[in-house]
């Protein structure tokens, strides 16, 4: 097992990262272009994240298919200064895919962190790397949509 973690500062409220953590929508946008998820179960997403599991199709760069995934979503606090949205995932080659996204007041703003504590036998090393260069690549494009004041059109 492996354990990622990449953090960052957002100008945004604790408040209005939590929000926008909780739509589905944020994930197909940070993603892009390297990801593109295609719900595979439930077929429509509901507008906010709902307690239970989600299988998604997913393609490299939109068109290259990389299997399927299963999203777990949960939410808990860590301690009082931080909430947490875990998705407890897995695939047919990832056994664990256990990503915590954890949002804390940061003075004017928010730290954001994303943990993912990924094992998938011999290609662990491989699927830890692609994770680093992944969640490095969601951070860059969350805080473009932070200083877009969430606008998803324009980016």
């Amino acid at each position: 097992m492996k354990t990622i973690e990449i953090t960052t500062h957002l100008d945004a409220t604790p408040d209005e990262i939590w929000e926008e953590v909780n739509k589905p929508r944020l994930l197909f946008f940070v993603a892009r272009p390297l990801i593109r998820f295609k719900p595979v179960k439930p077929r429509n997403l509901p507008n906010s994240w709902h307690e239970e599991d989600y299988l998604f199709a997913m393609f490299w760069y939109g068109f290259l298919p990389l299997g399927r995934q299963t999203i777990s979503i949960s939410r808990s606090t860590k301690g009082q200064d931080a909430r947490v949205l875990r998705d407890n995932g897995h695939s047919a080659l990832i056994k664990r895919w256990d990503h915590l996204i954890l949002v804390q007041a940061d003075g004017n703003g928010t730290r954001y962190t994303d943990r993912v504590e990924v094992e998938a036998g011999i290609l662990t090393p491989l699927v830890a790397a692609f994770a680093r260069g992944f969640y490095a690549h969601r951070q860059r494009r969350l805080r473009i949509l932070v200083d877009s004041c969430f606008d998803y059109a324009q980016n």
